[in-house]
């Protein structure tokens, strides 16, 4: 794959992402996006690999994870707990949350929403 092809690939999924949020279905597939961005799996991994350094769902899961900072802070999510938001974003537990937070943001989400707060 050339990088003329690996870049329109990018810019398929990336559009995808945005337009059809498909991170926010917690039984996302590797096939399913494939399928969004009109390309192979094979394609698409290797995209989502080399382009931006992390896998399948490392790649999702930093999609879901900028969706929960951004409604985390929207008023109209004030009263709902940090986990429902998780859930409304696409994840499917507490700890795939937590786990996945941790890793992308170097602290909790508490953390976070305290740190952002002041």
């Amino acid at each position: 794959m050339g990088s003329e092809e690996m870049q329109e690939i990018k810019e398929r999924l990336e559009a995808s992402m945005q337009k059809k949020q498909p991170y926010r279905n917690p039984g996302i597939s590797l096939n399913a996006l494939a399928n969004m961005a009109d390309t192979t799996p094979h394609s698409l991994s290797r995209v989502i690999n080399e382009g931006y350094g992390m896998n399948f769902n490392d790649f999702i899961n930093s999609y879901r994870i900028e969706e929960f900072k951004r409604l985390a802070q929207q008023e109209e999510y004030q009263n709902h707990t940090l986990l429902a938001i998780a859930f409304i974003v696409g994840f499917n537990s507490k700890s795939a949350f937590n786990r996945s937070f941790k890793k992308l943001e170097n602290c909790t989400p508490r953390e976070y929403l305290k740190e952002v707060a002041e």
